[in-house]
């Protein structure tokens, strides 16, 4: 007889960790932008209150160092040094700063108004796409987002990505976000005591993102080709974030990014079939419960991919 396979730990709730991460309390940072701050100043005083963090030996930065390179490459040394930090509290007075740098930041890089978008029925009046109506294919950057929440591909340990300038839209919402994002997802993680299962998700605040919210998600690795069950994990994925996104309340926009189709290897133009094909039951099942959900796109073949699927199969009017 064969061993019977132990069952996969349950995922935790979110009635269970809601609370120790203040999930329905407004962000409000420790200072906000004041015109005034220069960028460069800000970065500097970051990096010497983060000068004897054991991040900082880790990421590159010696005594000096900050003094001693461009404006960029100062701001290059602070993400790194904030990229492979764990998770925990700041040295006195980072907090404040970095907030305001956070800020600004925000502000220069402006921000996309998720419910102005067109909706693929706008832009592909012909297509046989079923929630055309209810969603928008959007290219762009997913951290200068205006909705209610986005979508994190994230890795099972949930903590983000400790690779400096790794290009992974894991990286690049922590990033924006600060490092709040990743201490709330380790409270979560502490909570949950195992790593998280693929097609499963979980929710935290947006702190210094546009969007309020962002779900964690984990989809499948692919490794040669696409099976069954990687098709199955991938729709899980998007359902997981779904529902959550109907059982954390006040939420009425989603976008989510490809899950999986980056690092992850799913190739791109059957992860955005099964996207659209979710979504779109999970809208047919849901009447009213969301406004409108987003897919986003960075790269051109990503946007392809999308637009292959939801032409495939119309005939010009």
């Amino acid at each position: 007889m064969y061993p019977t396979p132990t069952p996969a730990p349950a995922p935790l709730s979110l009635a269970a960790y809601r609370a120790a991460i203040a999930l329905d309390e407004p962000f409000r940072p420790d200072v906000g932008h004041d015109p005034d701050d220069r960028s460069a100043d800000l970065v500097r005083e970051a990096l010497g209150l983060l000068g004897d963090d054991p991040a900082a030996a880790r990421a590159g930065l010696r005594p000096g160092a900050a003094d001693q390179v461009d404006e960029a490459a100062a701001r290059r040394l602070l993400r790194a040094v904030l990229t492979v930090r764990d998770p925990g509290p700041l040295p006195t007075g980072t907090a404040r700063v970095l907030d305001a740098l956070l800020a600004g930041e925000r502000l220069a890089r402006g921000t996309t108004d998720a419910a102005s978008l067109p909706t693929v029925r706008d832009t592909l009046p012909h297509t046989a796409y079923r929630a055309a109506d209810r969603t928008v294919l959007w290219q762009g950057d997913i951290t200068t987002l205006d909705a209610d929440a986005v979508v994190n591909a994230a890795n099972s340990a949930l903590l983000g990505c400790f690779r400096p300038m790794h290009p992974c839209i894991d990286n690049a919402l922590h990033s924006a976000a600060g490092p709040r994002l990743r201490d709330d997802c380790h409270a979560v993680m502490s909570l949950q005591g195992h790593a998280e299962p693929t097609g499963t998700a979980k929710i935290t605040r947006g702190y210094h993102l546009p969007a309020r919210y962002v779900l964690h998600t984990v989809g499948p690795i692919v490794d040669g080709p696409v099976l069954p069950e990687h098709e199955q994990a991938l729709a899980a994925a998007y359902r997981a974030c779904l529902d959550l996104a109907a059982e954390a309340g006040g939420i009425r926009g989603l976008a989510f990014c490809g899950i999986s189709t980056g690092v992850f290897g799913y190739p791109k133009a059957p992860a955005a079939r099964i996207a659209l094909d979710t979504v779109a039951e999970w809208l047919d099942l849901h009447p009213g419960r969301l406004d409108r959900v987003i897919l986003n796109v960075y790269a051109d073949d990503d946007r392809a991919a999308y637009l292959q699927a939801l032409t495939e199969g119309t005939q010009p009017r």
